[in-house]
């Protein structure tokens, strides 16, 4: 197992973690051992900050979302992030493959959010999993809230051929529909035109099935309630500018969040979300796949 920071051709650091299996993870990227791209990154990504990135497993802090003078997805996504060196309360990683990154408050952030914390993210990878433990400090002298979401951007063959399992019978919120809270009655999502929803009190496992790449993504998470599915389809993504015309049909975001009720931290209190990323191969191509294997039956 390694970890590594090197520069690319626009002088941006990377981190880049791998491990004995074969398989590897950048903070936009994560490969299998077969060095097929898991994560889908925009044709018309902007490498250049403080622009986000369209793509990988963009940070949502200290909002999800579009509200007050604080820009969309809070601005935690469009930041240069450190080493962290004091990872507490979590114990040092003994694994060469995982790192510890924070993200501080800064006089810029200050002046629009005026509340001081520390946002902590560690990153692990092991063999046909990725990791991450993301943590926020209240550093402040007063109480504050917030929304939080790890907005995962996975490949897809083609998503007129995927189906999400596990968020049947769940409320909703539609942002299409302004915020309007609905019941899901489908047996499983499927895709044919744009969605935006934030799913509300959802397990604590979702599979995301991709037909034809015969994969299954197995999302585990804790602390992080909600879960938003987005695809912008045809129409909206032409009128993205970071993103591709076609780049809709092979994306597919499925995010772990705590939005409907945020998050409420004391002076020097600390919220602790997990997200566990794992892939299933499947040997179906069509039709039915039993949801309690794949939510139940890999531990």
């Amino acid at each position: 197992m390694s970890m590594k920071v090197v520069h690319d051709g626009d002088g941006l650091p990377r981190i880049i973690l791998t491990e004995p299996a074969g398989s590897s993870a950048e903070i936009v990227s994560w490969k299998n051992e077969r060095r097929e791209e898991l994560l889908f990154m925009s044709s018309k990504a902007v490498w250049k900050p403080p622009k986000p990135i369209r793509g990988g497993i963009p940070v949502c802090f200290p909002q999800f979302g579009n509200l007050g003078s604080l820009e969309r997805h809070g601005f935690a996504r469009n930041r240069f992030w450190e080493l962290d060196s004091d990872p507490s309360p979590l114990a040092p990683s003994s694994s060469q493959s995982s790192v510890d990154l924070i993200l501080k408050s800064t006089e810029e952030d200050l002046k629009t959010w005026p509340r001081s914390f520390e946002l902590r993210l560690r990153i692990t990878l092991a063999a046909g999993k990725l990791i991450l433990i993301p943590r926020v400090r209240n550093t402040d002298n007063k109480p504050f809230s917030f929304t939080f979401a790890l907005r995962n951007c996975f490949s897809v063959s083609d998503i007129s051929e995927v189906r999400i399992e596990g968020l049947e019978t769940l409320d909703y919120l539609d942002n299409l529909m302004s915020r309007e809270r609905f019941t899901e009655q489908a047996d499983a999502i499927t895709f044919d035109g744009e969605i935006d929803r934030v799913y509300l009190g959802t397990p604590s496992k979702i599979a995301i099935i991709d037909h034809e790449k015969k994969r299954t993504f197995v999302l585990r998470k804790d602390g992080m309630p909600d879960a938003v599915v987005w695809n912008p389809w045809d129409k909206k993504a032409k009128s993205l500018s970071d993103l591709g015309d076609e780049d809709y049909k092979t994306m597919l975001c499925v995010d772990s969040a705590a939005i409907e009720t945020p998050i409420v931290l004391k002076p020097y209190e600390e919220w602790r979300g997990h997200q566990e990323l794992s892939t299933v191969s499947s040997s179906y191509c069509s039709g039915q796949l039993d949801p309690r294997k794949v939510l139940y039956g890999f531990q």
